[in-house]
């Protein structure tokens, strides 16, 4: 296996494209391999390093079909859902907490906490 090319910070040729530089073009790298890297040089933990796709290889980003917009609506309901008093926190409950905010600290907000159902 070859080596891949190594370009420094923003000095990669024309033609290559970031995956996040991609989809900003509505494509995806579509099954390529990586094509060339950038690095970064920073100065305590080693290069900071990106990968580049060819852009001509890209194929376009696949449109959101409807079961996709529900799968995704369900999934973000149930990163809202509260696991202790079970309601939609209006929110994404953090991991560090693991519940809403009124069930992690119940002297703090409401009366009695806002534990009830």
């Amino acid at each position: 296996m070859a080596a891949l090319p190594v370009y420094r910070w923003r000095l990669a040729p024309d033609g290559y494209a970031t995956r996040r530089q991609l989809r900003a073009l509505g494509l995806r790298p579509g099954g390529q391999d990586v094509a060339a890297q950038l690095e970064r040089p920073r100065r305590r933990r080693g290069p900071l390093v990106a990968y580049l796709y060819r852009v001509d290889l890209a194929k376009p980003v696949r449109p959101m079909t409807p079961a996709r917009w529900a799968a995704l609506a369900k999934a973000n309901a149930a990163r809202r859902a509260c696991p202790s008093c079970r309601r939609d926190a209006g929110y994404v409950i953090p991991t560090s907490l693991g519940t809403c905010v009124p069930c992690a600290y119940p002297g703090l907000y409401g009366p009695e906490g806002s534990t009830q159902p």
